[in-house]
Parts: structure tokens; C-alpha cells; sequence
């Protein structure tokens, strides 16, 4: 009684031991406070199984409203592609309606959530891209793209890197923090202009990352950093080092010595197939969140800093980097 996992258990085990002392049936039962069918059950648990027999186990529940394969046709679809139920735009809530009046499917709203988290949805906010100009066009450049860069990726002869750049501010935007409920957290800022850059390329396979603190960027940068990434990645024989990268105009330089790197360019308006931007996001969120400074050195050295620790930590930049490509 003493360890038991939790107050059923308890109660359980309470019944039995005042019918071991003595107590009477009817006692022991105005004591439980449970059916007579029910204590004549737990006596029959005992006696067959001893204490493991009482102890509480939780069951597997009420059996599943929709299995996988009908979450994924009925819902996921149409979370990815709300034009197809003539929607702009979906609210969870909206969705529940929509499913029940369209589909005939009643699903609670914490279940529908539950069902989106199995297939590792979330709820984020859409970063504003530009609207192709032709984009029937670009979609089909994209669908040739990605079976030309899948190719790629399962060429065991190429070490595919992907490359960006990206700039940190001494007034980071705030970020989403845990406070206690009532209170109105603040984050100071400076209203200055302290600015570093940063060029990388990534190997989402190997986890490893080539990276350059910059103070701006263009053809001279970007050539110096081709320079540092042909040092750190020699040419091996018989492999190929691809580097992946959007159309920045100082990455269509023509005077850029490539050395033994082969550049691969992204459609236009396609950051969602670079996964190092993904690293970038989890670089500010996790090391530079909340940072604030008024020097740009200071900053440079805080940059510094965050991408060494993450240099240690290979097995976290594979992970970061393909659960994005993936």
C-alpha cells in the first residue's frame, strides 16, 4: 500500500489487506465503496495473480476515429492545399466545422490537434515571399528541380553542400518566451543599426559547416569564402563537392574561381529547398535570442561563439538541417 503507483492502486490493495485482518466482506465493501461484482473481481485478481493483480494499469483507450490513412486523405490534404475545400485559410476550429458539415467526421479539437502532431505538423507563421510572376511555370521548375536535387542527394560520389547567407542584428526582433500569466514581458533595444553577416554552406549528411563572419556581402566576399570552403573541403578522388545556392547576384559572378566546387542553382523563390535556412533560424532562436549590443564586435564575437558550439555538435547539425530537407 505503501508504494502503490497510485490511489486506485491503493484503494485495491487497501481492500484486501482489511479482509486479511479480519474485516468483514460486508465492511470492507461500505468501506471500498465499489460494487459488489467489482471487490469479488479484485479478490479473484489477488488470489490468481497476488499484488501484481491490483495494480492499476492504464488501458489502451477508446479505439482511434480515423486510422492514418483517412487523416492523411481527409485532412492532411486539405490542411496542405485549402483551396481545395474553396478555403483561403484554416483555423483548427474552422477545420473541426468543416470536417463534421463536409465529411460527417466529428473530431474534437484537441484530437484533431493530436492527429496533426503524428504527422509532425505545426502551427507557424508563413514568412512573405513574392508571388512568381508565372506561377504555373515555376511550379513545374520546382518539380524538376526537386527530382534533380533528390538525384543528387543519393549520388554516394557527391558531398552536396547548400549555401546562404544571413544577417544578425545588435536589436534582435523578440522572440516567444515563458513568463507567468498576467505579466507583460519587455525586451530592450538600442535603435541602432549593428549589423554582422554571416556566409555558410552546410553538408545536411555529414553535418559538417563552412561559415565566414562578413561584414556585408558581394562578389569579393563571396570569393574569399569559395577560397576558405575549397581549403576545408579538398577534392577527394573519384567524389564530386556540390554546392547549392540561390541567385544572389554575386553567386552568378562570372570572374568567381569555383576551384573543385560545381554550383548548383535553386528556382527562383525557392528558400524552402535550402536547408541551411533552417539553420539559421535555429541559430538566432537558440544562441542569439534576446542578445543585445550596441558594438558591432561584440556581436562578431557572440556569432563567433554560437557557430563553435555548434561545430561540436555534428549530430545536431544533421539533425536541424535534414528534418528540413527531408
Amino acid at each position: 500500500m505503501d508504494c502503490g503507483p497510485d490511489g486506485k492502486a491503493f484503494r485495491r490493495l487497501n481492500a484486501i489487506h482489511l479482509l486479511l485482518v479480519g474485516g468483514s466482506f460486508e465492511l470492507v465493501l461500505r468501506n471500498s465503496r465499489v460494487k459488489e461484482r467489482t471487490l469479488r473481481l479484485w479478490i479473484s485478481r489477488f488470489n490468481s495473480m497476488g499484488i501484481d493483480g491490483l495494480t492499476y494499469r492504464p488501458h489502451t483507450g477508446r479505439p482511434r476515429k480515423m486510422q492514418p490513412a483517412q487523416v492523411v486523405s481527409d485532412i492532411l490534404t486539405v490542411v496542405d492545399d485549402p483551396s481545395l475545400a474553396q478555403q483561403s485559410h484554416w483555423t483548427l476550429t474552422k477545420l473541426c466545422g468543416w470536417l463534421r458539415e463536409e465529411k460527417s467526421i466529428e473530431l474534437s479539437y484537441r484530437t484533431l490537434v493530436r492527429y496533426l502532431h503524428e504527422h509532425n505538423y505545426a502551427r507557424r507563421i508563413p514568412r512573405k515571399m513574392p508571388e512568381p510572376p508565372d506561377r504555373e511555370a515555376w511550379e513545374i521548375q520546382r518539380e524538376t528541380f526537386a527530382g534533380e536535387l533528390l538525384d543528387l542527394l543519393d549520388d554516394r560520389k557527391a558531398d552536396v553542400f547548400f549555401g546562404d547567407e544571413a544577417g544578425f542584428e545588435g536589436d534582435p526582433r523578440p522572440r516567444a518566451k515563458w513568463v507567468k500569466r498576467g505579466t507583460r514581458p519587455t525586451q530592450g533595444y538600442f535603435g541602432g543599426h549593428v549589423r554582422q553577416n554571416v556566409v555558410g554552406a552546410v553538408n545536411p549528411q555529414s553535418g559538417q559547416l563552412v561559415s565566414l563572419i562578413v561584414p556585408h556581402c558581394d562578389t569579393q566576399v563571396f570569393q574569399a569564402f569559395l577560397d576558405t570552403m575549397a581549403a576545408e573541403v579538398p577534392r577527394k578522388k573519384g567524389r564530386r563537392v556540390v554546392l547549392v545556392l540561390d541567385n544572389a547576384s554575386w553567386h552568378r559572378a562570372k570572374g568567381l574561381e569555383w576551384h573543385h566546387i560545381e554550383p548548383v542553382y535553386l528556382p527562383p523563390y525557392s528558400p524552402d529547398f535550402n536547408p541551411i535556412e533552417r539553420l539559421w533560424q535555429h541559430l538566432k532562436g537558440h544562441y542569439l535570442a534576446g542578445y543585445l549590443t550596441k558594438s558591432g564586435k561584440e556581436l562578431g564575437d557572440k556569432i563567433y561563439d554560437s557557430i563553435r558550439a555548434l561545430l561540436d555538435q555534428p549530430d545536431l547539425l544533421r539533425s536541424v538541417c535534414r528534418t528540413h530537407s527531408d
